[in-house]
């Protein structure tokens, strides 16, 4: 395994995520929400999950239970019925429905949007926070998931060995008028050219700045033109 780069620079940073906007100015979620309930419970069930496996699980769910009241009353078991094909789902059941019953007592059925009321909910932790206030309510935060976790190692961009170490010199380096876009500029990145075991590096538009040692540059070869 190759050792992380060092930290890029400010002015690299800019750079690299200009690039990354300029061929992707429309970012955003791929998660499918009608208001902030439907987000926060998406972003929930999206633990260890794609967002398209999310997407088709919570389309039935969200017809049958648009809010906290009648997804409180579906229940555990209800909940469970609709979301049994992604990962977890014994577990986020049970998240979801004791979170519901918690929006209801604690703020009158509406997601709260500050960190300290959405991370005391079921099933919500720092990262989960991070993307309903980002999405939601339009907060500079960042959010880190597996793909920023490792484009931040990566590249150079954030290194560090947590994900609160990466979402802190994330925060630190990125501009702050393009910390919220950048969220979605990165994990998206990383879900399509930054990829886990093969990055694409010859797609990507934001190479030159890039410092990690082992860039592929060149597509494979297929078996076509070998």
């Amino acid at each position: 395994m190759t050792d992380a780069p060092k930290p890029m620079s400010k002015a690299a940073a800019k750079a690299f995520l200009t690039a990354l906007a300029e061929a992707n100015p429309d970012a955003e979620s791929e998660l499918i929400f009608r208001n902030t309930f439907e987000l926060l419970v998406s972003v929930v069930l999206s633990a260890q999950a794609t967002d398209k496996s999310v997407n088709k699980a919570t389309k039935g769910l969200f017809e049958h239970a648009p809010d906290p009241k009648s997804m409180a009353e579906l229940g555990e078991a209800g909940i469970a019925q609709y979301i049994k094909t992604i990962g977890l789902w014994r577990a986020k059941a049970h998240n979801v429905a004791l979170l519901c019953e918690q929006l209801l007592e604690r703020h009158g059925g509406e997601v709260p949007a500050d960190r300290k009321s959405l991370e005391a909910l079921a099933g919500v932790g720092r990262k989960t926070a991070n993307v309903v206030m980002n999405v939601a309510f339009g907060a500079d935060t960042m959010a880190v998931d597996t793909h920023i976790f490792r484009i931040g190692n990566r590249t150079g961009l954030a290194p560090g060995k947590t994900t609160r170490q990466v979402e802190d010199g994330l925060v630190a380096r990125i501009p702050k008028d393009m910390l919220r876009p950048a969220h979605h500029w990165l994990i998206l990145h990383g879900r399509y050219v930054c990829k886990a075991r093969a990055p694409e590096c010859w797609r990507c538009p934001a190479t030159q700045w890039c410092l990690y040692p082992d860039k592929r540059l060149t597509p494979p070869r297929t078996k076509e033109a070998a």
